[in-house]
């Protein structure tokens, strides 16, 4: 019998100055968006703050607009996953220049053009994400969404 495992993943496009927020994922050889599970006493919307926050170090996060969810499926170790995933556009409240925690330290945060985090995320899913985020920035502010 198959094992089938089933959860939701919350997470963020966060953008700051024309720039994406990726995450480099050096022992794995790959370039994400911050997510991860929404704990059952969640939202949605918290879990995709807090994931964003403890991921990369930037705790002065807010969510702007909810880019809506789709669903993953993948084979991780011997198990079939259905991973329903919802993403939010996010900008930085604060004025800091680095990140105000050390974030996880599997992580290494890097802010990168738009054209950029598309070529260097690893999972065109994530890609879609960012091309959502970025047809929405620009209808908000035409000369941001096109770096």
């Amino acid at each position: 019998m198959e094992r089938i495992e089933r959860y939701t993943a919350a997470g963020g496009v966060v953008v700051h100055d024309g720039r994406v927020l990726v995450l480099r994922w050096p022992s794995r050889g790959e370039v994400r968006l911050p997510k991860g599970h929404v704990e059952a006493e969640e939202t949605v919307r918290g879990a995709a703050l807090r994931e964003a926050s403890e991921e990369s170090g930037y705790a002065d996060l807010r969510i702007e607009v909810d880019l809506g969810s789709q669903e993953v499926e993948f084979e991780d170790e011997g198990r079939r996953v259905i991973r329903t995933e919802r993403y939010f556009l996010m900008t930085r409240s604060g004025s800091a220049k680095g990140p105000v925690g050390s974030g996880e330290a599997k992580f290494d945060p890097v802010w990168l053009p738009w054209d950029a985090a598309l070529e260097a995320l690893t999972f065109a899913a994530e890609r879609e994400w960012v091309r959502r985020a970025r047809r929405i920035t620009a209808r908000r502010d035409p000369s941001a969404g096109l770096q």
